[in-house]
């Protein structure tokens, strides 16, 4: 009888430890997938931050585009005039309008870095906090298995 009751016993703790280490892993997951949402939702947030910057270029590009195409049309009537005075003014403008393109080139892809540089930040904050997790239920198990030895 006392066999049976050590069994029962046996049984009855490794059912419980059983549990335990179903909780702790359940807990993990939890975790885990937490902080991928969490990545998620800062990568969705950084992507609109981006959008939003390009589109503000893009707007002011075309408003300039807008701008130099209605001064031009005003250009055309003085052209039969003095020809030579509008072609100056149109090379002089179109080599402002290549810098200003390029600076708009050059002001997009330091957005882009910036904003790749800040989601490379989260990633590697979301993999630490994913491995910590992983190195607490690995110590969490262990101890659990431990305890039955």
């Amino acid at each position: 009888m006392t066999t049976t009751m050590q069994g029962s016993e046996m049984f009855a703790q490794m059912t419980g430890r059983a549990v335990e280490a179903f909780s702790v892993l359940a807990d993990a997951n939890q975790k885990i997938m937490r902080d991928l949402v969490d990545l998620s939702a800062s990568t969705a947030k950084e992507g609109v931050r981006l959008y939003a910057e390009l589109s503000s270029s893009a707007v002011e590009a075309l408003k300039d585009t807008q701008s130099y195409l209605l001064r031009r049309q005003g250009e055309m009537q003085e052209a039969p005039r003095d020809p030579l005075a509008v072609y100056q003014k149109s090379v002089l403008e179109s080599v402002e309008g290549t810098q200003k393109a390029f600076k708009l080139f050059e002001s997009n892809a330091q957005a882009m870095t910036r904003s790749a540089e800040r989601l490379q930040v989260t990633a590697e904050q979301t993999g630490k906090e994913i491995q910590a997790t992983f190195a607490q239920v690995a110590g969490k198990v262990k101890s659990l298995s431990a305890t039955l030895a």
